[in-house]
């Protein structure tokens, strides 16, 4: 059994006990307890979240887990002496170290990010950089893994970063069923941007959000007017009409985007040459996907994939 010490403080950030979800629906999927939770704070004990109401704790103790939990908060703060020395202690003794969200200003502060890649919520990113230089800070990923040390954007973003801990842990096919049970659409990757092209277009109606996600599910096909009108039930003369009211943009505007979001993501992999990239999302080919990278970026792809390795795409955009 694999455990997992999930370490809280006062006023951390609620929303990231969510992710603890993930370890429980991989027992119910593998229908064995194959982890096992801890929630951990310096003296034990009610500790209040940013709610306002407590969870109870363990105290710190001698022993340590095989993956080790820090949560951040909304106001980040120092953090106490003791606390630091757990969490140094747990990165020489766990297998792996994690942050949410402003988890990585604890990881940071104790020292465990120095020359190492780093994500945290978008809004601190910089404040992390500056406070902490010799950090690589990722600004706009969901999760950055380097090494045994694992750090994650804010919110919802800390259950994509468990489920690829149970991915670690137990296979792609295992996180798909944990993320079926979650409800989760899918497990983003952690090169994936914390600004999803989803997000940007903010569709008022249901029809409109279902085409996009229709086309996000499709992009290997053409995705003509005529094909997203047809999934949207109007004529192509309805729909160009109202997706361009709802969003600001054409619809081969938007599908541009998602094409270029989701090519992005598989160069973070880096698993995949730029013909295939080009196929599986509807480029169709290397040309009209520099194209399109070129408009976007100002760069080709190669450049950008370069970029997206290194963490550096947001210095593009």
């Amino acid at each position: 059994m694999l455990t997992i010490g999930f370490v809280v403080f006062d006023d951390f950030q609620v929303m990231g006990m969510a992710a603890l979800s993930a370890f429980e629906m991989a027992n119910l999927v593998l229908d064995r307890p194959a982890y096992r939770v801890h929630v951990l704070s310096e003296r034990g004990g009610p500790v209040r979240n940013s709610l306002g109401f407590a969870i109870d704790t363990v105290p710190f103790g001698d022993g340590f887990h095989d993956t080790t939990i820090t949560i951040g908060s909304l106001r980040v703060k120092p953090s106490t002496p003791g606390l630091l020395a757990y969490l140094s202690d747990a990165a020489a003794n766990s297998r792996r170290i994690a942050g949410i969200c402003t988890g990585a200003y604890v990881l940071a502060e104790a020292g465990l990010l120095d020359g190492r890649r780093a994500s945290t919520h978008w809004s601190h990113a910089r404040a992390l950089q500056r406070l902490y230089p010799k950090v690589r800070v990722e600004e706009d990923r969901i999760f950055s893994v380097d090494g045994s040390v694992w750090t994650s954007a804010g919110m919802t973003a800390g259950i994509d970063l468990a489920m690829a801990l149970v991915e670690d842990d137990f296979g792609a096919e295992v996180a798909k069923q944990v993320a079926r049970k979650l409800v989760v659409y899918l497990r983003r990757p952690g090169g994936q941007s914390q600004f999803s092209a989803l997000l940007d277009l903010e569709p008022r109606s249901d029809r409109v959000r279902r085409v996009l996600v229709y086309a996000k599910e499709n992009l290997k096909n053409e995705l003509s007017v005529e094909e997203l009108a047809e999934a949207a039930t109007l004529s192509p003369r309805q729909f160009s009409r109202l997706f361009r009211q709802e969003t600001g943009q054409t619809p081969a505007k938007a599908v541009e985007h998602l094409r270029l979001e989701a090519a992005r993501v598989m160069m973070e992999e880096g698993r995949h040459s730029m013909d295939i990239i080009a196929r599986e999302t509807g480029f169709a080919d290397r040309e009209r996907m520099r194209r399109a990278f070129l408009r976007a970026y100002g760069q080709p792809p190669q450049v950008v994939r370069r970029a997206v390795e290194s963490g550096r795409l947001s210095a593009l955009e």
